[in-house]
């Protein structure tokens, strides 16, 4: 039971003595150390205060949580909320210690592509997505004529943010987000959530008690935020309401319109794997680096043995990705996989839902190449003491926070080439061993 007392001292003590992490209703969602190569994923910007920092080494609110909702109703009101609905939103909502906790943990282990993969397009899910692209034979039919998205990718979207509305997070929205407004880590962020949560409330298109989702706020059958909701919800059923949770067809058309408008090209490829020749320079692997599909393929790249060329991708654009390093396998990725990153910037998330997209159209989406098993990939820690000795040594990697950047990347490339190995910017243990032993 959480008390009704407020003050920040029973609330930084409800905050330590919980010790459940509660994860992201979003099913197989990766962790945060997997964004594609050569991008650079938003960061939390860093907290500047002089205020006390808790048992965490987290600053600590300067107001008791009635202070700050006080003070909140007001930039609510301005922004056009009627005070009727923030007083019936806000009724009973106290901080939750557990959204606390979700927001300031880490995963210490990351799961390898190939086991992520491994679940992501398991074999009861993809006949279940493909039992479901029946049953909404004809809903899915009207979104691929007015929106210019292809079913399958739809169905494959809904099925890893939800299971295909299985999971879709039972925490409220309104007091995840009010908790992470009042003591999270990105507060602006999450006021701005709030406002536009409490905008489709306004709205009528659900009620407080059913707008339910994950610890930090993302909602419905396809796990949008609330500004994403805002934005590119739509009712396509024709009751009135943009209901994501409750309504396939409307979860349906709102990610088609999200990806519609995210520049998803109908019929097009999402990208292939391929084959790299001996002597290949693997710093090409870099997602900024985008050459036609022709250009790849007459610099040595090929297609692996049986495999054709998808229509029309001579001339496209393409990225090398090598999501396991230069040991697995390799794959040109085309405008629509960078789509779908829109939706999640995670290279194991888009590849999971292009494969699962293929394989719910019964045409592949089966990998060839070996993954290098004997590899597993670095813990939290682990690739924060590379960061720190790959910049020890002279190669900045930025800050030390256990995310493989963009900058990472390109520090662990300088690395791999000065010891004569393949600069494919992948982080493994023995770039790690080398650098401890100088």
């Amino acid at each position: 039971m959480f008390f009704s007392r407020t003050s920040a001292t029973f609330w930084r003590r409800a905050i330590l003595t919980t010790g459940m992490v509660l994860l992201s209703a979003c099913s197989d969602r990766p962790s945060a150390a997997d964004p594609l190569p050569g991008s650079a994923p938003e960061q939390p910007k860093p907290v500047t205060t002089l205020a006390p920092l808790d048992g965490d080494g987290q600053p600590v609110p300067s107001e008791t949580f009635a202070q700050w909702q006080a003070r909140f109703r007001q930039q609510a009101l301005q922004a056009g909320i009627r005070p009727q609905v923030f007083d019936a939103a806000f009724a009973g909502v106290e901080p939750d210690p557990a959204v606390v906790t979700a927001d300031r943990s880490q995963p210490e282990f990351t799961r390898p592509v190939w086991e992520y993969l491994d679940n992501a397009i398991s074999a009861n899910r993809v006949r279940r997505g493909q039992t479901l692209m029946s049953q909404y034979a004809a809903v899915l039919l009207q979104l691929e004529q007015r929106y210019g998205v292809d079913r399958q990718a739809l169905v494959a979207v809904w099925g890893m943010e939800s299971s295909f509305g299985q999971i879709q997070g039972d925490k409220s929205v309104i007091r995840s987000l009010a908790t992470l407004a009042y003591e999270g880590r990105r507060p602006t962020f999450a006021q701005d959530q709030l406002i536009a949560a409490l905008q489709i409330l306004q709205n009528g298109d659900i009620t407080a008690d059913r707008m339910r989702g994950s610890w930090a706020g993302a909602m419905g059958q396809t796990q949008f935020i609330p500004t994403t909701y805002n934005s590119h919800a739509v009712d396509f059923d024709g009751d009135g309401k943009r209901d994501i949770w409750g309504s396939a067809a409307d979860a349906l058309a709102s990610t088609a319109n999200y990806l519609a408008a995210s520049g998803w090209q109908k019929g097009q490829s999402w990208g292939f794997e391929v084959q790299l020749p001996e002597g290949f320079d693997y710093a090409q692997a870099d997602a900024s680096l985008r050459k036609p599909v022709s250009q790849w393929l007459a610099e040595g790249v090929k297609l692996p043995a049986g495999s054709t060329l998808p229509p029309e991708s001579g001339g496209l654009q393409a990225a090398l990705l090598l999501p396991a390093g230069y040991r697995g396998p390799a794959f040109l990725i085309l405008d629509n996989f960078r789509v779908v990153l829109k939706y999640n910037n995670s290279s194991s998330y888009a590849l999971a839902v292009s494969l699962l997209s293929q394989r719910l159209a019964g045409s592949g989406g089966y990998i060839l190449g070996n993954w290098p098993k004997d590899d597993m990939p670095l813990t939290r820690s682990e690739r924060i003491e590379l960061q720190t000795l790959l910049t020890a040594s002279g190669y900045d990697a930025g800050n030390p926070d256990g995310i493989i950047g963009a900058n990472t990347r390109k520090a662990i490339r300088s690395a791999q080439q000065q010891r004569g190995w393949p600069a494919d910017g992948y982080a493994n243990h023995a770039l790690l061993e080398s650098l401890r032993k100088r």
